[in-house]
């Protein structure tokens, strides 16, 4: 009577949850373009069709319900698995299909993953579906699949490790085991940063050295500019996936690589591409990249206190309920999960403040490389409609999911900078 209790009580808040979120993005949250921007160039009645207002509106909602109702969907199902005992059969059953104890737990993550994939997947294809209906994709089934096959093997093995390791440090260093395990996550996180350009990326996309060698000797002379090393700019060949656009430098040190998306090549200008490299050359000037991994080990490291703290209270108050043996019981890693991933919920908005921060200098650096506001006006104008994004997402949008300024904020931006530009150009300074 009390699992059934619990249940309904989870699915009462679910629901309640989810009718909060669809009225907000469909009834109360405000998207409409403030009276000060209208007729501006920051206005997306100037430059998007009637139609393509109506769909962005219609997309850009649609996806972020999507959003808000997948992040706590992963709560819920864990905290079922762990209520009903579901977990424990797991746990248990994983003992019998293997002998040793590394083995156990191996087969336990593998089957916790492979049940939440399958949960997870019908609203991941009602995603990939949403985006083939509006255009913004152009991926083939077989391609999303392989791409949602990778996805798991990728994240199966990390997500086993992780697992294994930190319940071995709950039970030997029961104190201080957050503390260990964020040592041992300073490696695997530099390791990422270092290999995941040259390593797990080729694994979803193909790169190959820019074809335009004209608009290569431009972009490597703008890098010679901003005293960026760099012999080469590779393009990745996305259009076989999104009609979207997109373009970056990343990597650290001899892993540095400055990518093109082919669809950013097909439906930009070559100014427009110059500013966008400028802006993501920025980044790497500013060493956005060191900042945000120093910013993160950080935070992970108060995270995984808070993680420590809020286990063994939940532990303590559960164990009996969930039917956990002790602290370091394999069948305890949806607790752990959920607290993992509501703390990251919750400091998002604090990441994504930071985050627009820096695009916003990495926007600021672009105008005093390029000198070219008109560009930036036409790039991101471009990039909304190619998105079908909202220029002016309500607020709870912009708090949990921006890590840019909105499309509209960027736009006044450059607008104000281009109308400087003319100026001094009709008076220069004598």
């Amino acid at each position: 009577m009390r699992v059934r209790k619990w249940v309904a009580l989870a699915t009462l808040a679910y629901v309640l949850y989810g009718l909060f979120i669809y009225t907000y993005l469909f009834l109360i949250g405000d998207s409409s373009v403030p009276e000060s921007v209208k007729g501006t160039s920051a206005d997306p009645h100037t430059f998007m069709t009637s139609r393509e207002l109506v769909i962005s509106e219609q997309y850009s909602s649609m996806r972020h319900l999507l959003y808000f109702m997948t992040i706590p969907l992963d709560w819920y199902v864990f905290f079922l698995l762990l209520i009903s005992g579901f977990s424990r059969k797991i746990a248990d059953w994983s003992l019998t299909a293997a002998r040793f104890q590394i083995l156990c737990k191996l087969v336990y993550v593998f089957v916790l993953s492979l049940l939440t994939m399958l949960i997870s997947l019908p609203i991941k294809w009602i995603g990939y579906q949403l985006s083939l209906h509006y255009g913004v994709s152009a991926q083939s089934t077989s391609s999303w699949l392989k791409d949602q096959t990778l996805d798991f093997w990728i994240q199966y093995p990390i997500l086993a490790v992780c697992a294994i390791v930190f319940f071995y440090l709950i039970q030997k260093r029961r104190k201080l085991w957050w503390l260990y395990a964020w040592f041992l996550t300073i490696p695997v996180t530099l390791f990422l940063f270092f290999l995941q350009p040259v390593i797990i990326d080729p694994l979803y996309n193909d790169f190959y050295p820019l074809k335009n060698k004209a608009l290569e000797e431009k972009i490597l002379t703008l890098a010679e500019e901003a005293k960026i090393p760099s012999d080469h700019v590779y393009e990745v060949n996305m259009s076989e996936k999104t009609n979207t656009m997109n373009a970056y430098v990343t990597g650290i040190g001899a892993n540095k690589r400055i990518v093109l998306w082919d669809t950013t090549l097909q439906k930009l200008k070559d100014r427009e591409i110059l500013f966008i490299m400028a802006h993501e050359m920025g980044h790497y000037v500013m060493k956005h990249v060191y900042i945000g991994l120093a910013g993160y080990l950080l935070l992970s490291l108060a995270g995984f206190y808070a993680v420590h703290r809020l286990y063994f209270y939940l532990y303590q108050r559960g164990r009996s309920v969930f039917r956990l043996k002790t602290s370091s019981d394999i069948a305890a890693l949806p607790l752990l999960l959920i607290i993992v991933s509501m703390l990251s919920f919750v400091a998002s908005p604090f990441t994504n403040a930071v985050s627009r921060h820096q695009e916003k200098a990495a926007d600021a650096y672009a105008l005093n490389l390029t000198k070219d506001g008109e560009a930036g006006v036409t790039s991101f104008q471009k990039l909304a409609k190619s998105g079908l994004s909202q220029v002016h997402p309500p607020l709870l949008v912009k708090i949990f999911r921006y890590g840019h300024p909105t499309m509209m904020e960027r736009i006044i931006e450059m607008e104000k900078y281009a109308e400087k530009e003319e100026q001094q150009t009709k008076n220069p300074a004598r």
